[in-house]
C-alpha cells in the first residue's frame, strides 16, 4: 500500500513539473541583428569624437506588445554628451522588440560601451585630450535606489569610433 500511494504521489508531483521555458531573443531576428542594427545606427556624434569620449551608458527602457519603447530611464553614464546618440538609436529600434509571452509590457536593460581606436603612433596633443576629457566628464548616475521587477539583461553594444 505505501509504494502505491508513493508511487502515485510521484506521478501527480511529476505531472506539475515543468522544465524551464526557453525564451527567445527580445529582438527580432536574434542578437547578431540587434548588433547590427545598432552598428547601423548608432555612431559616436561629432562632439563625442572632437572631446575622445569613451565610456559605459547603461539604459533601463520598457516595450510594450506591440514591442514599442514607452520609457527610457538612464542607469548610469559615464558622460552626459554619450546619451543623445543612443537615445535616438533606441527611438529607431521602435517596434522591434520582442516580449514574453503573457505579458502586456517587459523591462530591458542595455548597456552601451565607447571607445576609440586609438592609433599607431600617440601624439601628446591626443594624450592631452584623453586626459582632459577624464577629468572634465560630467557623469549621469541614480542616486536613488532602482526598483528592477523583471528586466531582461541584454548584450553590451559596442561603438568604436576612429580619432584624428
Amino acid at each position: 500500500m505505501k509504494k502505491i500511494i508513493l508511487s502515485a504521489a510521484a506521478l501527480l508531483l511529476s505531472v506539475c513539473c515543468m522544465a524551464q521555458e526557453q525564451l527567445a531573443f527580445p529582438f527580432q531576428g536574434g542578437k547578431d541583428i540587434m548588433t547590427r542594427f545598432f552598428k547601423e545606427n548608432l555612431a559616436a556624434s561629432p562632439e563625442i569624437i572632437q572631446k575622445k569620449a569613451t565610456g559605459t551608458v547603461i539604459f533601463k527602457f520598457t516595450a510594450d506588445i506591440k514591442g514599442t519603447i514607452t520609457k527610457i530611464v538612464i542607469y548610469y553614464a559615464d558622460d552626459a554628451v554619450l546619451v543623445p546618440p543612443i537615445i535616438e538609436a533606441l527611438k529607431k529600434s521602435n517596434h522591434k522588440w520582442i516580449i514574453p509571452d503573457h505579458e502586456k509590457s517587459n523591462d530591458f536593460i542595455l548597456a552601451f560601451s565607447y571607445s576609440f581606436n586609438a592609433p599607431e603612433t600617440q601624439s601628446a596633443e591626443l594624450r592631452k585630450a584623453v586626459y582632459d576629457y577624464i577629468t572634465n566628464r560630467k557623469p549621469i548616475f541614480s542616486t536613488d535606489q532602482i526598483p528592477l521587477n523583471l528586466a531582461t539583461l541584454l548584450p553590451t553594444v559596442m561603438i568604436n569610433y576612429d580619432v584624428q
